[in-house]
């Protein structure tokens, strides 16, 4: 493997329980989702309900890259098996939000700006619900993801998703900080060894 650039997408060693997460879903009501605001950027339904935000406020969608002051919101305190799927990851946390692509939509090609291991903060996702016809798209690759599954994925990459299927597709989405643990899970669940890693921006644990 080329040493300076990891896989543009991978599955984490970690599985969490599908059904408890559905179960915590089921606590939010269809009406606290908001419509994403990159508008240009999907045809249908796209989405978000904010379970940690800047400033704590699960009205705030936008996972601001110049601020640091994320916090809780509200609707975490219905979802106790997902602040147990946080504790698994010892590493500075951003945004939380639950993220849905309705059935019949697209979230067209665009990328991310510095969200990737190499920029020091990276997007994870872990599929609640989806379906087979669910198309995620990372560099021209399709990434099959199933539910309860942990995937780094290289959202400086051109990428896409597109749900062909009858039901929505909904997932989890952490935002962290690239600390010391995190450079070490992302790069063993890579396949590259640990002296031979791609530079990054190290948070201080």
């Amino acid at each position: 493997m080329n040493p300076s650039a990891l896989p543009s997408s991978f599955k984490l060693p970690f599985l969490f329980e599908a059904k408890r997460l559905q179960s915590d879903l089921s606590g939010i009501v269809t009406s606290e989702f908001i419509p994403h605001f990159n508008t240009r950027y999907y045809e249908g339904d796209w989405s978000v309900v904010s379970l940690r935000s800047v400033g704590g406020k699960a009205d705030q969608i936008y996972p601001d890259p110049t601020r640091s002051d994320f916090s809780d919101t509200s609707l975490l305190d219905r979802c106790p098996y997902v602040r147990e799927v946080l504790a698994a990851f010892p590493c500075p946390l951003l945004s939380v939000r639950f993220l849905r692509v309705k059935a019949g939509s697209t979230v067209k090609e665009h990328r991310d700006h510095c969200l990737s291991y190499e920029d020091g903060e990276l997007r994870l996702h872990i599929p609640i619900t989806t379906n087979p016809d669910v198309h995620f798209i990372v560099a021209g690759r399709r990434v099959e993801m199933s539910p309860g599954e942990c995937w780094y994925n290289n959202f400086t990459e051109l990428h896409s998703v597109h749900n062909r299927g009858t039901t929505d597709r909904i997932h989890l989405v952490i935002d962290c900080v690239v600390n010391d643990w995190l450079r070490k899970t992302i790069l063993t669940a890579a396949g590259t060894p640990l002296d031979e890693s791609p530079p990054a921006v190290i948070a201080a644990n």
